[in-house]
């Protein structure tokens, strides 16, 4: 599902997701549990303030956030 997400850029953009927009509410990230590269983008898999889990996929060539609730 797209995805509207907060990130943190530094030298590069998307280094790291502090927050995103799911099912109309806001969701301040806790923690990174793992991230990864892969040839098509950046994934995250994060844990929210409330608890959640989330896999974060920015994909490069489209310049668009996936969400997936875990």
């Amino acid at each position: 599902m797209d995805a509207a997400v907060e990130c943190h850029s530094g030298y590069a953009y998307a280094e790291r997701p502090i927050a995103l927009q799911w099912q109309g509410e806001r969701l301040e990230i806790k923690t990174i549990l793992a991230e990864w590269q892969t040839p098509d983008g950046k994934h995250f898999r994060v844990q929210t303030t409330d608890d959640q889990n989330f896999e974060l996929i920015y994909r490069i060539a489209e310049d668009a956030w996936k969400a997936y609730q875990c």
